[in-house]
């Protein structure tokens, strides 16, 4: 599996964590900052519809998005077509999102988890399958409103 990885500057932290994790799990993995100087700031879209874009080419299977809260990086995200984001702070939600929903992308606030949770809830949503089914039926759903 091939992840895209990207933040602001409100989630350089956790980003590093999450690349951490990826390297421990023997994934392959594109990294697309932010590099930020302490202090300065950089537009979250800036870099959620490049990873977003990415995921929805196929150049990446899945992607993780990190910001202050996550909010701002889903939202972007989720103007790309093809795009699933889910905002995920909670190993209940990384599992039944994956589950349920087949997400592409998750997002993330370092400024509402931790190190140590963001991670458990990153290798929840990166190891759990689809259970098509029924939810299949909705995603479906949701790809032919999209696609009108």
């Amino acid at each position: 599996m091939k992840v895209v990885v990207a933040s602001d500057h409100g989630g350089v932290n956790i980003r590093k964590e999450i690349i951490h994790l990826l390297e421990e799990l023997g994934m392959e993995y594109v990294d697309l900052g932010c590099e930020c100087a302490a202090g300065s700031s950089v537009d979250y879209p800036d870099f959620a519809f490049p990873a977003a874009e990415m995921v929805a080419k196929g150049e990446a299977d899945r992607g993780i998005l990190i910001c202050g809260t996550g909010i701002g990086m889903s939202i972007a995200a989720n103007k790309v077509k093809g795009i699933r984001c889910a905002l995920i702070h909670d190993t209940f939600s990384a599992k039944a999102t994956r589950e349920h929903n087949d997400s592409n992308m998750m997002a993330m606030g370092e400024r509402v988890i931790g190190p140590g949770l963001a991670r458990d809830v990153a290798e929840i949503w990166l190891t759990t399958e689809f259970l098509g089914g029924r939810h299949a039926n909705r995603v479906g759903k949701i790809n032919t409103y999209e696609a009108e």
